[in-house]
């Protein structure tokens, strides 16, 4: 079963104790770095930062699920760590951010709530990596088929693709 039919309308805090366990430092990314964290966080690897690899992004849990968006055609397949296990592992103060894409792009939103879970930040679409042309290397996405509340204009435009950074609020 994936995150989201274990979660369903209970809330994704509590998942998160599902996730495998965080360790209290970050590595250094290996690979290209594909997020850059900032903000209110105490997790940092690189100065006042935090950087993710895909392999870091994965490592953190990966939550698979299908759904139909207004971007890709029939059913398409997500797989990544969530929204707010990655603000965890960053010891974020706050649910409160701003998401800012390759072309600048920018939003603000908050993670998720016990009652309303954030998205995923998918590292794969159909199960291969996305480029840049196909709206990766990262995409915050939703289980749009879930539930009716996923299907509104706030949630539609939090929904970015070639995520790039996040900044956490005070």
């Amino acid at each position: 079963m994936n995150f989201w039919g274990i979660v369903g309308k209970t809330g994704a805090i509590a998942a998160l104790c599902l996730a495998p366990a965080l360790a209290s430092a970050l590595d250094a990314p290996t690979g290209e770095v594909v997020l850059t964290i900032t903000g209110n966080i105490t997790e940092k690897n690189n100065g006042d930062q935090a950087d993710f690899d895909i392999a870091m992004l994965e490592a953190l849990g990966v939550q698979n699920f299908e759904t139909t968006t207004n971007w890709t055609e029939g059913k398409t397949a997500f797989s990544g760590p969530t929204l707010l296990t990655v603000l965890k592992a960053v010891g974020a103060g706050s649910t409160k951010m701003s998401a800012t894409a390759l072309n600048d792009y920018t939003i603000q939103m908050d993670a998720g709530t016990d009652d309303f879970p954030g998205p995923v930040i998918a590292t794969k679409l159909n199960g291969e990596e996305m480029s840049v042309r196909t709206k990766g290397p990262l995409w915050l996405v939703y289980p749009y088929d879930l539930d009716q509340k996923f299907q509104n204009e706030l949630i539609f435009s939090n929904s970015i693709w070639q995520l790039r950074s996040i900044e956490v609020a005070n």
